[in-house]
């Protein structure tokens, strides 16, 4: 069983900051392509950002880029995610995922494992 475990969610006020972690648990994820989604009430769920296993390649959402940032530690386990200057329009319970293949980085079906979500919610 392959465990991931978001964590750092919870209120923020728009152009305040958060950072939020994933832990991997169960498998060691270092050849793991690792990304993030979100989803808010009454709409999909989507892509905000990945990262290589190597940590070498990033790639966003264009609505979060220049505001939130990937990340992963040298071991390219725990996983992270910066938030600068978020809006109110980023409240959604944030997912990370991990995935082994596939070229299409921002579509949720090609990660095969996921996080339960941390919710992040942003006042104005």
């Amino acid at each position: 069983q392959v465990q991931l475990v978001e964590s750092g969610g919870g209120l923020v006020q728009a152009g305040g900051s958060l950072r939020l972690s994933c832990a991997a648990s169960g498998r060691t994820f270092s050849s793991y392509k690792m990304g993030w989604f979100r989803q808010a009430p009454g709409k999909e769920r989507e892509f905000v950002a990945t990262i290589s296993w190597s940590g070498a390649h990033t790639y966003y959402a264009d609505s979060v880029k220049g505001r939130f940032t990937i990340s992963r530690d040298n071991a390219k386990n725990p996983v992270y995610l910066q938030m600068d200057s978020p809006s109110p329009e980023d409240t959604a319970l944030y997912y990370c995922a991990a995935r082994e293949s596939h070229n299409n980085y921002a579509a949720p079906k090609n990660y095969g494992y996921w996080g339960k979500g941390t919710q992040v919610t942003v006042s104005s």
